[in-house]
């Protein structure tokens, strides 16, 4: 056990040290307090946990966390030119909207859930993660996908008696116009 955290603890220096502009960040930090990043970093980490449990607006934060990050990694996947990624971020956003809908239904019962906004941020941050078995992945593949496909035909036709109507109403709306 002591082995595989030590092995999480230097994968986690590592990326630490890659060049990117919060490293940078991490750098200078890590220069003026003499602390090395990865406890610079930690402490961030749980500076934002206690803020989520206890701090004002952690609403805000929360939802922040699992809006900024994706909105910004979606318009730079649509605007590449591999499709793969956008693939990805699209799947990412229905389950997000998946889950806001249950959210809503559900907040009366969560309000009293102490530790609901870091639980969130933990999904969503779960959902988004860059590896193969994110939260998006598998609630993608075995909720979403296999619920539409089973309904896409009656939701198709569904969607279509909706579209004739409202056509039909905007025809005789456009002709009692035309006859006063």
């Amino acid at each position: 056990m002591a082995a595989q955290i030590n092995a999480i603890l230097e994968s986690l220096d590592k990326k630490l040290h890659e060049k990117n502009k919060l490293t940078e960040l991490l750098e200078v930090a890590e220069q003026k307090t003499g602390l090395k990043r990865l406890y610079i970093a930690s402490g961030g980490v749980g500076i934002l946990a206690l803020w989520l449990i206890f701090g004002y607006g952690a609403q805000l934060l929360c939802n922040s966390i699992g809006f900024i990050y994706p909105a910004y990694a979606s318009v730079k996947a649509i605007e590449s030119p591999p499709r793969d990624d956008d693939t990805k971020w699209l799947m990412y956003w229905v389950v997000f909207s998946l889950f806001s809908v249950v959210e809503f239904f559900s907040d009366i019962l969560l309000n009293w859930f102490p530790l609901y906004w870091l639980a969130k941020c933990l999904f969503l941050l779960w959902c988004f993660i860059p590896f193969a078995g994110n939260g998006t992945n598998v609630i993608y593949n075995r909720v979403v996908r296999p619920l539409f496909l089973k309904h896409q035909g009656q939701v198709d036709n569904l969607l279509n008696k909706a579209a004739n109507a409202a056509t039909n109403i905007a025809s005789k709306a456009a002709a009692e116009l035309k006859n006063d």
